[in-house]
């Protein structure tokens, strides 16, 4: 049985990419309701004129900065694609907001179209950083978004800059990320760091080298600039975008930038904006022990489950076996090993969803009698590789580039060691595998551009921030520190497992963005499903 995706971008596994030699990451991809009353929402942006056929509306034009109205004026050829079921379109961006006249880039944009009274479009992001929105529409819009929804707007994914079909990251080959995922390093010694920091730096040149000009400006102010001239080319005055997870960091990035264009905002499992790198991945530590303890439970009430004894004990027991396999990786049927670290990024993934706690409780089962295959299809599936080897997306180089612009990293030696002894005092299963995630950015050739800060965003139309208790990859304490930050929002909260609520929790989640989105209705603050 495959596993169902999380509702946001897959866990980046602690194995992929550049060497993610620790970090797991900032995802950035559920019970009764109490309502506390209602409030009313910002306006959704109608259709424009030329909005069916892609011609541009000459008045939002006119409203954006001179130096790029031939970006919001351009008209868009939407051609059927998908097997007729959507529209694809490319539309171009700057390479550099700083230099509009220079190069341009193009981002690939989808559509399911309503077939309903038309409000405008819903734009949407699944995550990450590096999540294809474009897939999410492709795939997952049909199922996780409701029909009430569907008939109210066409819904657009797109790839944000740097991911899979817009100006994307590249940086190895199918078999070069084999290899790179197969390698192992002892981080606490100095031999390991230093191996796997050369081996960080060589895989940079090679991103500079494949990836081209397009990798110094990922960062996530430039894909919320792109988000308004999106906006504009689809002929709405005013934005209506669902955002999870990373998704959340872009949509709030927006608000602040272009607070008048604020239409209906959903942001669920949120980030906050104010947090350093450290601290994310401290909170996130934290929280997927939260997470591990909670399937455990699960999986001792259940039948089949290989843990015995107290939660404690069925912790203890994961851990075991992550240090067995640290010392003597476990064989799987396709000849490939399964390290303690390859063993932990499928531990992980099923976090990200309880609906496949019953996959990992049959991979763990296989694991702990000495067949690492489960585990393996599970590392496998969180880093986007198929079985016949192939890697079906970008999205963890994509990740790493986009965080070494987005945050200051901590990459010296002292540091990492001191952050290192700090995650496994806070999750003593999982904390080992968060760590040293500045290495990834020390020899990046870009230094960041963001600065991990508050959000200000002064617009009328109030902003809906969802969170869910149990959520492993954005704790729910993050949704509280941003619908704080953003002034003019609600918070909704979720009780319940997994990442993220919309689409995959309950009538009372769904109901309540439902009627923020299509209504205008926001849901009273501090609502609790």
């Amino acid at each position: 049985m495959k596993p169902a995706r999380p509702q946001s971008a897959r866990s980046r596994s602690l194995a992929i990419g550049m060497r993610a030699v620790g970090a797991v990451a900032l995802a950035l991809t559920l019970a009764s309701c109490t309502l506390f009353g209602g409030g009313s929402g910002g306006g959704s942006s109608a259709a424009q004129p030329g909005a069916a056929s892609g011609q541009a509306d000459p008045s939002i034009a006119a409203a954006a900065p001179a130096e790029l109205r031939s970006f919001y004026s351009q008209q868009i050829d939407w051609k059927p694609c998908e097997g007729g079921a959507f529209q694809c379109a490319k539309v171009k961006v700057p390479l550099d907001y700083s230099k509009p006249d220079g190069d341009h880039i193009e981002l690939a944009a989808i559509k399911l179209a309503t077939k309903g009274d038309k409000k405008g479009t819903l734009l949407v992001n699944p995550g990450g950083p590096g999540g294809s929105g474009y897939d999410f529409v492709r795939d997952a819009a049909n199922t996780n978004i409701s029909d009430k929804v569907r008939s109210a707007y066409d819904i657009m994914g797109f790839d944000p800059r740097g991911v899979k079909r817009s100006a994307p990251v590249t940086c190895l080959t199918d078999p070069e990320r084999d290899a790179s995922r197969a390698k192992t390093y002892a981080l606490d010694t100095d031999a390991g760091l230093e191996a796997a920091l050369a081996d960080n730096k060589a895989i940079a040149a090679k991103c500079v080298a494949k990836t081209g000009p397009v990798l110094a400006h990922i960062d996530t102010v430039s894909a919320a600039k792109d988000l308004d001239i999106l906006r504009g080319v689809v002929n709405d005055a005013k934005l209506n975008y669902l955002g999870y997870s990373y998704g959340t960091l872009l949509g709030a990035t927006y608000a602040s930038l272009f607070p008048d264009n604020v239409g209906r905002l959903v942001l669920d499992g949120a980030l906050d904006p104010s947090l350093s790198y450290e601290d994310l991945t401290s909170g996130q530590a934290v929280a997927f022990d939260k997470a591990l303890h909670s399937y455990v439970a699960n999986c001792q009430q259940s039948s089949g489950c290989p843990l015995t004894g107290s939660t404690e004990e069925g912790v203890q027991q994961i851990r075991n076996a992550i240090t067995a396999a640290e010392a003597n990786p476990l064989p799987a049927k396709d000849g490939r090993k399964v390290s303690g670290s390859t063993f932990v990024s499928g531990l992980i993934i099923p976090l990200y969803n309880n609906d496949n706690w019953p996959i990992l409780t049959r991979a763990l089962a296989t694991a702990l009698a000495g067949d690492g295959t489960g585990m393996l299809q599970l590392a496998d599936f969180g880093a986007d590789r198929d079985p016949s080897g192939t890697y079906t997306s970008n999205s963890s180089f994509a990740f790493n580039a986009i965080n070494c612009l987005d945050y200051p990293m901590a990459s010296d030696t002292a540091s990492m060691r001191a952050e290192d002894q700090k995650l496994r005092m806070l999750s003593p299963t999982l904390g080992y595998y968060f760590a040293y995630g500045g290495s990834n950015c020390k020899d990046w050739p870009y230094k960041n551009v963001r600065t991990p800060a508050p959000v200000e965003y002064k617009g009328s139309s109030p902003i809906v921030v969802v969170g869910t208790t149990g959520d492993p990859a954005t704790p729910v304490e993050w949704a509280s520190a941003l619908r704080k930050q953003l002034g003019n929002a609600s918070l909704l909260t979720w009780k319940g497992e997994g990442h993220t609520a919309y689409g995959r929790s309950n009538s009372c989640i769904g109901n309540a963005v439902d009627e923020y989105l299509v209504d205008g209705k926001a849901p009273a603050d501090n609502t609790v499903c």
